[in-house]
């Protein structure tokens, strides 16, 4: 643990700021991936099969039961379509339209901030190198002959650990941008295929 106080302390005080970005990107990835990983994750298949029972049945106001028991994008945008089933065709398709509008966004809701948070834990790093090796220059032209390389040394080193730290903090949150793009944008492809089953079946009953 020593090294890392050292590491962090050396790195003056551009090493809080970085800091501060990292927790900043960690309570976004912590949020997303419970928002999408758990909250929105449901066995679609038994989901979608119970649903289009119902409907088969006739039995559309257990069907919009059914729907409202999980907070889950698939089933509130599945409900909202049902609840305008005894409309006409366009009505049911712009509620379907609309609920989608209004799921979609939420999965997406922060995820991009992550790859600017990247991308700025990255530039913070360069700029408290930059300031450092500033301040080690300065500090050198001012001292003795003897004692001039080993500041030198000594202030580098200091520099280089806002660019480390901010490097270390921009890997976790690109890696974790990637990832919940990947797991929303596969969600978005089930719920668009599914709502889309499920109304082409609404419409088929209606005849």
């Amino acid at each position: 643990m020593d090294p890392v106080i050292a590491f962090f302390r050396d790195g003056g005080n551009f090493m809080y700021v970085i800091l501060f970005i990292f927790i900043l990107g960690l309570s976004i990835i912590v949020e997303r991936i419970l928002y999408i990983s758990f909250k929105n994750r449901i066995d679609t298949v038994a989901f979608v099969n119970r649903v289009m029972e119902l409907m088969q049945r006739g039995n559309i106001a257990n069907a919009i039961e059914f729907c409202r028991m999980s907070p889950a994008a698939l089933p509130r945008i599945v409900g909202a379509g049902l609840e305008e089933a005894n409309k006409r065709t366009k009505d049911i398709q712009q509620a379907f339209e609309l609920a989608t509008m209004i799921e979609i966004p939420k999965l997406e809701k922060r995820t991009h901030f992550l790859g600017a948070i990247a991308n700025v834990a990255t530039l913070m790093g360069l700029l408290g190198t930059i300031f450092g090796l500033i301040t080690s220059f300065h500090a050198v032209a001012n001292a003795p002959a003897a004692q001039k390389a080993v500041l030198l040394t000594a202030g580098i080193s200091t520099a280089m650990n806002t660019t480390a730290f901010g490097i270390i903090v921009a890997i976790p949150c690109m890696l974790a941008h990637s990832f919940l793009q990947e797991q929303t944008n596969a969600i978005k492809d089930e719920i668009n295929a599914n709502v889309i089953r499920i109304y082409n079946r609404l419409i088929a009953l209606k005849g």
